[in-house]
């Protein structure tokens, strides 16, 4: 049955696509950024219903007026493909901090683009570390939030990954809060497996984090250990311990 339901969700993922990249991608560039979003966001909020319906999903979203007001810089553990589209919706205009390589993807590349994220070549790390200082500042300063998964991959439900700080640098530079978001969205939407499976898609998006005054290790210790709490709350599948063999990664997807 679970095969039966994601081939039906790709047939509508995939006829959404085609439709907003013959609809949506000819004007998007021709309107101001924000309006942008809005448009391009719509192909979002279909594949989040569609996803819901087809596959018997159910969402649990908490704490979204916590993500009200200033830009901030977002920190949010990284499952599955579910979370760099929903997060999309909650506090738009959303830069994400990506892989280069997802901007070749014809219709969705094309979309990205137009979105101004901070695409980074992780075969250069050190030059993707400070393409992600600066970009991602003159984000904030632009008034758009900032989107980094820490784990710097997508983790699946059960195992854990050492978090790297390139996220609170950035918001400890610019001065602005860090918000943590958990969620456990790899338990029905598998990172490596195209077959969906029906349940619950707990998210919580926790409070303000200040970074004034503070360390960016400081703050790091602080989300990793407010979203790692979340997730023994939320998740199906037991979280592991930290471990020192755990290698600190530097580079998101």
């Amino acid at each position: 049955m679970n095969v039966v339901r994601s081939i039906v969700f790709y047939i509508g993922y995939f006829a959404a696509m085609l439709v907003c990249g013959v609809l949506f991608l000819p004007p998007s560039p021709f309107v101001p950024l924000r309006s942008r979003y809005l448009l391009l966001n719509l192909y979002n909020h279909f594949i989040m219903a569609w996803f819901r319906i087809a596959c018997g999903v159910r969402y649990e979203i908490s704490g979204r007026e916590n993500l009200s007001g200033e830009p901030v810089v977002m920190l949010a553990n990284h499952q599955s493909e579910w979370e760099t589209v929903y997060l999309q919706l909650l506090k738009p205009p959303v830069c994400t901090v990506l892989k280069k390589e997802l901007l070749s993807i014809p219709i969705f590349g094309w979309a990205l683009r137009l979105l101004h994220p901070i695409a980074l070549d992780r075969s250069k790390p050190a030059r993707a570390m400070r393409q992600v200082l600066s970009q991602g500042t003159a984000r904030l300063q632009e008034g758009l939030t900032v989107l980094i998964f820490p784990e710097g991959t997508r983790v699946e439900p059960g195992k854990r990954r050492r978090y790297n700080k390139s996220g609170t640098v950035i918001a400890c530079r610019a001065g602005v809060p860090v918000v943590p978001v958990a969620h456990n969205a790899g338990e029905c939407w598998p990172g490596r497996d195209w077959v969906k499976r029906p349940g619950r898609i707990s998210l919580v998006v926790g409070e303000p984090i200040p970074t004034l005054g503070r360390t960016p290790e400081e703050v790091l210790v602080e989300v990793e250990s407010w979203i790692e709490a979340r997730l023994m709350e939320i998740s199906t599948v037991p979280r592991p311990a930290p471990t020192q063999s755990e290698a600190p990664q530097t580079l998101p997807e």
